[in-house]
């Protein structure tokens, strides 16, 4: 699935405030199968439970095949009926986006068996998984074969940023704008801003503070290239980092929430303990709290580059 999704409160608007809809009038039952948009992407989906809500009907959905965290609350413009017409139409979308059909509903491919599982991840794989929009490949998380299922780490990312992850997909793919770079702050100085904000709050930034921050650091330099861009954005990706220069330094916190969703993945490749492993989670939310406490600060409200500009010399809005 794409990068997450909105709670589609904004679709209440065309009801009035005394205008209920009845009880008989909503268009998907519970356990209902359906499809459902997410993102750029239409997955299989089921319907745990209707209610009325804003003057309008909201769906509790789950993709099918999906780790239940992706569960949602989504309005009747997110769904459609699972019928033949509706199916083709999915197709034709995934065909367009490059994704197989293993990936649409989640189950993914058989793996070829890696020889390990430590940090060193095949980057040809990587990049080829992405491409493909590759996520979480089934409910534990990880596709077989390839990393390790039992301590992938969960990062439940906070709503607001959700949105984000959203409206950044839509400024890029669907209005063809780009953010200006070199952004303002870069995610080099979102790190530091972020050691100096639990240096005040703490007292002290702790070493393991600083080696967390050096490891988005580092994760984020390495896969920004490879895992990280949309392909509207490589030409520019190209022309903006040098052979000397490092991502960290050019962009900023619209790349760095999309690493959130792909550390998960990559971290199942190295061998952590899981008491390591539980406070590199708790220490990881924090940062994205930290990240939404500074949403209005560190993240562009639209993007004001277009696509055929090539570097982004252009007018952020």
């Amino acid at each position: 699935m794409g990068n997450s999704s909105k709670d589609d409160s904004a679709n209440s608007a065309d009801a009035s405030p005394g205008d209920v809809p009845s009880s008989d009038s909503r268009i998907y039952s519970a356990g209902e199968k359906v499809l459902a948009y997410h993102g750029p992407r239409i997955y299989e989906a089921k319907v745990q439970k209707a209610e009325i809500r804003k003057n309008e009907w909201k769906y509790f959905v789950h993709y099918l095949g999906w780790n239940k965290n992706w569960d949602e609350w989504v309005g009747e413009s997110r769904l459609m009926k699972n019928t033949d017409e509706n199916i083709e139409k999915q197709h034709a979308l995934d065909k367009k986006q490059g994704v197989d059909k293993n990936v649409r509903s989640g189950r993914s491919a058989q793996a070829k068996a890696k020889s390990s599982t430590e940090a060193k991840v095949d980057k040809e794989e990587i990049k080829n998984n992405v491409s493909k929009g590759k996520k979480r490949k089934n409910d534990s998380g990880v596709e077989k074969g390839s990393g390790n299922a039992e301590k992938l780490i969960k990062i439940q990312i906070p709503a607001p940023l959700k949105k984000q992850l959203v409206d950044d997909w839509e400024f890029v793919n669907q209005q063809d704008k780009l953010v200006k770079l070199p952004r303002s702050p870069t995610v080099e100085e979102i790190l530091s801003k972020y050691l100096e904000y639990k240096s005040k709050k703490d007292g002290v930034a702790t070493d393991s503070t600083r080696e967390v921050l050096k490891g988005i650091r580092l994760y984020f330099d390495k896969a920004l290239p490879m895992m990280l861009l949309y392909k509207k954005e490589r030409k520019q990706c190209s022309e903006a980092v040098g052979d000397n220069a490092s991502p960290s330094t050019i962009y900023g916190a619209e790349h760095l929430l999309r690493l959130f969703v792909k550390l998960p993945e990559l971290l199942s490749y190295v061998n952590i303990e899981d008491e390591t492993l539980n406070r590199l989670q708790l220490k990881l939310l924090d940062f994205l709290k930290f990240l939404q406490k500074n949403q209005s600060t560190f993240f562009l409200s639209s993007y004001g580059v277009k696509v055929s500009d090539g570097k982004g010399k252009g007018k952020d809005q």
